[in-house]
């Protein structure tokens, strides 16, 4: 008996067109990206090399080492990714606005088609909003979170106020009421949008409804970074009820 493909009863194959993500080599949260992902988009994921070093303004430095990048940006191209994305809060502004022009740089310059980085994918999205005074939340100690709050300055958006919560390791495991509590803490009424950094702490969840509970925009690492490769892509993410999602896809410079 043989085998006739034309019989399979379920949806239609979809051609697909790909992402490349360069993450860091303690990323734990995959799943999450893809939950911003259109069926039709795969993500191919790699990892950058171990450092054996806690979250520590080292170790962002050490991730945000150009040659490193641009090594696992060449590895990522070879199913033919549409668009690249360094997914990393810390390693992408660490060295301030030129360290991640310099890593955007050196992406495009090792053969990405369109490159972004998580903080680069930020300063895009809280211009796309109009949002130029912002809360953050951070899982950082503060010598890290003082390096976010400068970088975004340099950008000319105004950090109103801030809260670390001073991890070392394990990120991951953060769970969704610490950082509801966390935002809860840091909301102000000059805060005209809430950034939540890291890309491994969990947030698809409770994006939409920290919006409701605060009436503004609620950003996090992971949702800015694939509604940048995707708005690169001229396509947009899934996200029900999450502001930056909701913009159209082609109004990115």
């Amino acid at each position: 008996m043989t085998f006739d493909p034309s019989l399979v009863v379920g949806p239609e194959l979809l051609a697909q067109h790909g992402i490349g993500v360069v993450a860091p080599f303690d990323f734990a949260l995959d799943r999450e990206l893809w939950r911003w992902t259109p069926d039709d988009v795969s993500l191919f994921m790699t990892r950058l090399p171990y450092v054996p070093v806690p979250v520590t303004v080292e170790m962002a430095s050490a991730l945000s080492d150009q040659s490193i990048v641009r090594q696992a940006t060449r590895d990522v191209l070879a199913p033919e990714p549409l668009a690249v994305a360094y997914a990393c809060a810390s390693g992408s502004f660490i060295r301030g606005k030129a360290g991640e022009l310099q890593l955007h740089e050196s992406m495009l310059r090792a053969g990405a088609p369109v490159s972004t980085t998580t903080s680069g994918a930020l300063v895009e999205s809280l211009r796309l909003l109009g949002a130029r005074r912002i809360a953050v939340v951070t899982p950082y100690i503060d010598a890290v979170t003082e390096r976010l709050v400068s970088f975004l300055g340099e950008h000319g958006i105004e950090v109103v106020s801030s809260v670390g919560l001073g991890l070392l390791s394990h990120i991951w495991k953060v769970g969704y009421g610490e950082i509801v509590s966390a935002v809860s803490t840091v909301d102000c009424p000059e805060a005209e949008a809430v950034f939540i950094s890291c890309t491994n702490v969990p947030t698809y969840d409770i994006i939409a409804p920290l919006e409701q509970m605060i009436g503004k925009p609620v950003l996090t690492a992971n949702q800015v970074t694939m509604c940048s490769a995707l708005r690169a892509m001229g396509r947009s993410a899934s996200g029900p009820g999450q502001s930056l999602v909701r913009l159209a896809p082609f109004t990115a410079a």
